[in-house]
């Protein structure tokens, strides 16, 4: 049977979301994890976690948005250290491991600036296409400050899964739905991916 263009473009996504962006070692649990349909991916534990971090990530366009043309850098390592200490308090009331949720942040943190930097050179290339308002980033960092309360909640609730055996392909699987359900482009596709990078936790010695 041929496969048409869409749906050859559809498992490309969904390989390289899974093989490139979660990367696991050879002894990775993805060949043998249980074949989802688009209503059970909907139900996969770890489908809060990708769609809170796709959420976060659309936030990085306001934030590039309210900082283009101030001189303010992308780079802001106080706001940075303020949500790292604020992640692993809350972490640490829920019962859940600081260290782990701190490190996943720092992907999040990461793939914010993925985005403000690609805005950056999308709108110094093309100045028509730049913003012609600015966001005020106060309001935006309390949106963003919600949604980090929210993806510390589904850190905590799903600790047992994301140390699972089937963590990695679940969680591939959970990203190419947000990937299509968001309608994220390339830049954000990769912002998502860099963003859920330290989610599973059952090698995470192994890993940089």
């Amino acid at each position: 049977m041929r496969i048409t263009t869409p749906l050859r473009h559809t498992f490309a996504v969904a390989a390289a979301t899974a093989a490139v962006v979660f990367a696991a070692p050879p002894s990775s649990a993805a060949d043998g994890a249980p074949a989802s349909t688009a209503t059970e991916q909907t139900t996969l534990p770890l489908h809060s976690i990708a769609a809170l971090s796709a959420e976060r990530i659309t936030t990085a366009d306001l934030v590039a948005a309210a900082k283009w043309g101030t001189g303010s850098p992308i780079d802001d390592p106080t706001r940075e250290q303020q949500v790292l200490d604020a992640v692993a308090a809350q972490a640490q009331q829920l019962g859940a491991d600081p260290d782990e949720v701190r490190q996943v942040f720092r992907d999040q943190i990461e793939a914010n600036k993925i985005v403000q930097r690609g805005l950056y050179q999308r709108w110094t290339a093309h100045p028509d296409q730049a913003p012609t308002t600015r966001p005020d980033l106060g309001v935006v960092r309390q949106e963003i400050n919600r949604i980090n309360k929210e993806l510390v909640q589904a850190l905590a609730d799903t600790a047992s899964d994301r140390a699972g055996f089937f963590c990695r392909p679940e969680l591939a699987l959970a990203a190419t739905q947000v990937h299509y359900d968001s309608h994220l482009d390339g830049l954000h596709t990769k912002a998502l991916a860099r963003s859920l990078r330290s989610v599973c936790t059952d090698n995470q010695v192994t890993r940089r």
